[in-house]
Parts: structure tokens; sequence; C-alpha cells
């Protein structure tokens, strides 16, 4: 199967990863350390991913970009339709691949430093 979106729900020491396929199904699940999270998107193929735009996103994000991947930064306001139930780590990392694969006219530009 193959992937089409991938969702990264970002924390100081952890990062939630979800896989999603063409039908939106969950393929993949995953907790990661930042370091470990690069090693796997570094082998992962090549696809659009949705990062909760925060300050420790655009590090993120300079690093995926330099793998190949998309990434779109979504403000947190603009999560809020796709949210299905109170938040936290484990059902926001779905919320956050969802959204990515609709409208781009909500999605930031990188800061570069």
């Amino acid at each position: 199967m193959q992937i089409r979106s991938v969702g990264i729900d970002l924390g100081k020491t952890t990062f939630h990863l979800v896989a999603l396929g063409d039908n939106g199904k969950v393929l993949l699940k995953k907790k990661f350390t930042q370091r470990q999270l690069i090693a796997f998107t570094a082998n992962l193929q090549t696809s659009l991913i949705g990062l909760e735009a925060c300050s420790g996103a655009h590090f993120l994000d300079r690093a995926l970009r330099a793998q190949g991947h998309d990434v779109k930064l979504i403000p947190a306001q603009f999560m809020k339709p796709f949210v299905k139930s109170n938040k936290n780590d484990r059902l926001s990392w779905q919320d956050i691949a969802g959204s990515s694969t609709t409208s781009s006219r909500h999605a930031l530009a990188a800061q570069f430093t």
C-alpha cells in the first residue's frame, strides 16, 4: 500500500507519527525521539508530511525538506475542524495527517535563520 500523507505530532522529547494510505486508512503508527524520527523519515518514501506549526516545527521542516519530503506547517487554529475529541498526542497525530491533505491556503512557510 502506498503512503499518501504523514502526520507528525511534536512534543518536547517524543514525536508521534502516523502514515495514511490512499483511502485514508492508517498504515503506520510509531513513537520516536527526534534523532530516531529523522533517521526513519530518511528511509521513508517521499510524501506529504503535515506538522502543527510551533517553534520546534521549523527545525524539523528544514530537515524533512532536505530529505525530499513535501512539508506543510499548519497553524493550530486551523487544526480545530479536524480534531475528533479532546486533544492528546495519541489522537492529534491522525488529525494532523488528515488536515495536511486538504487545502493549502492555511499552510505556513518555514522560517530560516
